[in-house]
């Protein structure tokens, strides 16, 4: 399955074929086709949830109405499965922390906090049927595979993205600005779903890449990491601040905040440092520099093309 373009397809067929191919992968692994466990289709359809609004956002300016109606549905489905992730993932920050601080943090410091998420995770899963919220799910990806078909796409070539990359390389740029005159979580990870944005687009044009632009979408990779991990470092802390005396004593709370206060603003002092050089450009400027590797990518011999490679 490949999350990029094709030269030899017209921009139209491109975007529903990609679409179409990761709502069928989210749709397998929802509905327990994959051979995997349940955490991991639920973190496996969320990923290709994500890359279908990341096309609808760049397809936004042409899709219209149909924009807002497809990304409510999806947006629903992706806030579920995130309930059903966050769990995980909030202990697995807590283990990337005892790691990082290895040095610093005895691991019976950690014992008692890892043992309340774990339980507070099984708890929240016992209350609901998740098995069947997954094919609830499933079944309404497949009616929106059907209605991809239809989607009234017509521009075609480099015009038909410009608008769209333009728009979303501007918003993250706003939003950078904005989380660092206001540093409060919600900026940062408002900031951060405008990176990823960025970022599902630039790898829809895996094609064009040069070693410059693979560096390129390297570093966007790296920078929705740390605001991502410095997103769940807050959802950890607000976790256990909810119900302190569930997860240890006193004592070891304050000592694993206070790491994850320093942890956090690790990741958000070099999240900003990358972003302003990732947002110097100015939105023209990025989309003109895109728009000469595509003319180049048009104009070069078949002969030249990469073989086809599976993005992760």
């Amino acid at each position: 399955m490949a999350y990029r373009l094709k030269a030899d397809e017209s921009i139209p067929e491109n975007m529903k074929r990609i679409v179409c191919d990761e709502i069928q992968d989210a749709f397998e692994h929802l509905a327990g086709k994959k051979g995997k466990n349940r955490d991991e289709r639920i973190h496996e359809a969320r990923k290709s949830i994500k890359k279908v609004r990341g096309v609808l956002r760049l397809m936004r300016p042409e899709l219209g109405g149909i924009y807002r109606s497809e990304n409510a549905r999806l947006r629903e489905i992706g806030r579920k499965l995130s309930e059903f992730r966050d769990a995980g993932a909030i202990i697995e920050t807590l283990d990337g922390l005892g790691q990082k601080y290895r040095n610093q943090l005895r691991n019976h410091d950690l014992t008692s906090i890892r043992r309340g998420l774990t339980k507070r995770k099984k708890e929240a899963e016992e209350n609901i049927d998740i098995d069947k919220v997954l094919r609830t799910m499933a079944g309404t990806l497949r009616d929106l595979s059907k209605d991809v078909k239809a989607w009234p796409l017509q521009t075609d070539g480099f015009p038909a993205i410009a608008p769209g990359l333009r728009r979303t390389f501007r918003r993250g740029r706003t939003a950078m600005r904005y989380a660092r005159k206001h540093p409060r979580p919600e900026n940062y990870h408002a900031w951060r779903k405008r990176v990823k944005d960025h970022w599902y687009h630039v790898r829809l044009l895996e094609n064009l890449w040069t070693d410059m632009i693979k560096a390129y979408a390297g570093s966007l990779e790296d920078l929705e990491t740390w605001l991502g991990e410095a997103h769940n470092l807050v959802v950890l802390r607000e976790k256990i601040l909810a119900e302190p005396d569930f997860y240890g004593p006193d004592k070891e709370i304050k000592r694993l905040l206070n790491f994850v206060d320093k942890y956090q603003k690790e990741l958000r002092d070099n999240a900003l440092s990358l972003g302003d050089r990732i947002y110097k450009e100015k939105p023209r400027a990025f989309a003109q520099r895109i728009k000469r590797l595509w003319d180049a990518w048009q104009s070069q011999p078949k002969s030249m093309e990469e073989p086809e490679l599976t993005v992760p």
